[in-house]
């Protein structure tokens, strides 16, 4: 019967001595295990190598929680313990069970038992694992995979104070390529897609395809969000370039959603929530930009899907206006035109920035709606201009694909009155991404009709020599970015300038600057030979009614006004800060905000030189030393500077752990500190503060303790 079993192959028989030593085993495991070597008479646990608990753990076949040695210490019977041995360059796995045998006296006298061959099941139960933790098209780790890590990451670095960082990875224009180019293109471009992401991150166990065309990317101990921000735009440079998949060009995007914990979730799944809303901000912001989470965002999707109900009856309600932003030439300072842009006067919002709801407009596809209005408005202000001012009218891709466009435009045009030389439609780069036929037609036509095309954002997006050859414009827009780095720490944007306006010249194209706005810009875009400009620095954009009361005389010269030098951007704003000096918390405003300073309001009597801890939220903290101070308001520098936020705004570089401001006796709620520090300075245990500060009723010097408890108290309030 033995002989017979051991013929078939499907398993052998073993034996040892009380020792463990062998004392049998089949022929065909022998040659498998050992060759021609001898066999007999050596420890049988020194037959395979080491056991990982882990790995044996993962095969299912076996028992994970003990090893051979452990199992054999115990001399019980024990049933498929997994074991690994290497014979001929060649890994063996097997499945070993045995008895143990006992004398009349119940003395061990060792085991007799069955080893059996797994090493094909092994194989596949590791392929099934890794086709389970993996996606199978590019080879990153899947969805179920990185949650897994990141759960686990989170939870362990929660307990060691530790962060990590987490970012979502959306391809911008994918669907695009799917739809032109067929699906195979699209799986193609995904593995490529992929490559790049592991070469930017550097290590490919901290990159995973979440699915279709999202991508997560985990950063253990990484908070520094200068460092993550720069990470997030290498990452979209790398995925914007351009791609050849089978002789197809492809040109696609990347938005980025970066979300940190503890600081932005204390569990995984809060994480990746926060780092999602990110990401949607990235995306209605324009787009190849990255976004950090803020408190603010949840607060954000709710007014934005508020606003998206609101834009389908705004032009019905006649909430829409146009403004029109003069274009001077650059030589004359006359103004040659203006381009239309559209403003939305909420009844009870107010103003609503073009920022928040073009996008909104563009993905519910309201955009060519809110297109053709102001296209057929813009004519009919346009009409009423002096003779050869042309009006400038943005035109989105969605709006350059839709056939109907040639015809709209005729009309608008014929309605209005306006000679079609007078019309210039600024289209972006973003329209090449699905070059051919199509796109040319288009070209042809529109040309066809009469009306003048301008290449808006110009080095933004996917600038190519080749379409400014083939593509019939008349005017090249530099965008404002190219502008204001010309002056600051980017030499070479003056020298890319220069080669546009050669270029353009060269095929007999105007070209426009943007954003221009101080005296240096203006005399940088001169000396460049840039044709026309257009900025703050001649004029903001101006309602209709005044734009056509400057044109009442004929021509219209303006004189530039503005700052001598570019300054670094100030975002003017509202937003209740706290100021922190010694051991007191003073409420103030924050009025503007740059990345080397600030200007606040609501701390009276503060020398220069001061220094305060100004407390933005959320944990970011920032040295701010007094440079300038005048009654109520201080300028202050900060002695680190501050990072884009990727979402228009500026943040702190680091931030302080919720447990360090805990230590700190600092709550993350700001008023609750300044409530706990009321009843401290109530009770005596804090000294009075050194500074005045400025409440909703006036001015309330620090010249007694109550008077000092009832400042800290009215703002608190």
């Amino acid at each position: 019967m033995c002989s017979a079993f051991e013929s078939l192959n499907i398993g052998s028989f073993w034996s040892t001595d009380a020792d463990g030593v062998l004392t049998y085993i089949s022929p065909g495991a022998r040659e498998a295990l050992a060759g021609d070597e001898p066999i007999l008479g050596r420890p049988f646990c020194e037959l395979f190598q080491p056991s990982d608990v882990s790995e044996s753990h993962e095969f299912r076949g076996g028992n994970g929680q003990r090893t051979l040695p452990f199992t054999f210490a115990k001399r019980l019977r024990f049933e498929r313990v997994i074991a690994r041995s290497e014979n001929r360059d060649r890994l063996w796995w097997w499945a070993i069970s045995a008895e143990p045998q006992l004398d009349g006296q119940g003395r061990f006298n060792g085991f007799r038992g069955i080893i059996a061959d797994v090493t094909e099941e092994r194989q596949s139960a590791e392929e099934n694992s890794l086709l389970a933790m993996n996606d199978p098209l590019t080879g990153l780790a899947n969805r179920r995979h990185m949650g897994a890590l990141l759960d686990r990451t989170v939870t362990a670095y929660a307990a060691q104070k530790r962060s990590c960082a987490t970012m979502l990875i959306d391809l911008d224009r994918f669907k695009q390529v799917n739809d032109t180019l067929g699906h195979p293109i699209g799986d193609a471009l995904l593995k490529v897609v992929a490559e790049r992401l592991v070469k930017v991150i550097g290590d490919k166990e901290k990159v995973c395809r979440l699915g279709g065309d999202e991508f997560q990317v985990i950063l253990p101990d990484v908070d520094d969000r200068g460092r993550l921000g720069d990470l997030a735009t290498s990452i979209i440079a790398q995925v914007s370039e351009p791609y050849t998949i089978e002789g197809n060009r492809c040109l696609i995007g990347a938005s980025v959603g970066i979300a940190v914990s503890p600081y932005d979730g204390e569990t995984a799944q809060e994480l990746v929530r926060n780092a999602d809303l990110a990401l949607y901000a990235a995306k209605h912001n324009g787009r190849g930009r990255h976004a950090f989470y803020t408190g603010e965002l949840l607060e954000s999707a709710e007014q934005r899907r508020q606003l998206e109900e609101d834009l389908h009856d705004a032009l019905e309600k006649g909430q829409m206006e146009l403004f029109f932003q003069p274009v001077v030439n650059a030589a004359t300072n006359q103004v040659s035109g203006a381009e239309a842009l559209i403003r939305w006067n909420h009844p009870e919002k107010g103003h609503v920035s073009p920022a928040l709801f073009i996008p909104i407009a563009e993905e519910s596809s309201l955009i060519c709606k809110l297109g053709e209005w102001t296209l057929r408005t813009a004519c009919m202000e346009a009409a009423r201009w002096p003779a050869g001012m042309r009006v400038a009218v943005n035109v989105s891709p969605a709006q350059f694909v839709d056939e109907q466009l040639p015809r709209i435009v005729a009309h608008a045009l014929a309605s209005a009155g306006l000679e079609p030389e007078r019309l210039e439609l600024e289209i972006t780069e973003g329209v090449f991404l699905q070059e051919g036929a199509r796109t040319n037609q288009m070209f042809a036509a529109l040309k066809g009709i009469g009306v003048r095309l301008a290449l808006d954002d110009f080095g933004t997006g996917y600038s190519s020599l080749g379409y400014l050859k083939t593509a019939p414009f008349d005017k090249i827009k530099i965008d404002q970015s190219f502008v204001r780095g010309a002056t600051g720490l980017e030499p070479r944007n003056k020298a890319i300038i220069r080669a546009i306006v050669t270029l353009a010249e060269a095929l007999d194209m105007e070209t426009t600057a943007e954003g221009v706005e101080s005296f240096d810009q203006l005399d940088m875009v001169r000396e460049t030979r840039v044709s026309h400009v257009q900025g703050y620095i001649f004029s903001r954009p101006v309602p209709a009614r005044d734009f056509i009361g400057c044109t009442a005389n004929g021509a219209w010269t303006i004189t530039p006004n503005g700052p001598a030098k570019q300054r670094h951007e100030r975002m003017t704003m509202y937003r209740n800060i706290g100021a922190v000096h010694e051991d007191h918390y003073y409420p103030a405003v924050l009025r503007n905000l740059s990345a080397t300073g600030a200007l606040i309001e609501g701390i009276m009597d503060v020398p220069l030189g001061e220094k305060f801890v100004l407390d933005f939220g959320e944990g970011q903290l920032v040295v701010a030393i007094v440079k300038r101070s005048r009654g109520h308001q201080q300028g202050v520098e900060f002695d680190t500077p501050l990072v884009d936020d990727g979402n228009g705004g500026l943040c702190t570089r680091q931030r302080i752990l919720p447990h360090h401001l805990a230590a700190a006796g600092i709550p993350r709620n700001s008023k609750e500190f300044v409530t706990r520090q009321v009843a401290q300075l109530a009770a005596g245990k804090i000294s009075m503060p050194k500074f005045s500060v400025m409440n909703k009723g006036g001015t309330i010097t620090g010249t007694s303790s109550a008077a000092a408890t009832a400042a800290v108290a009215t703002d608190a309030a």
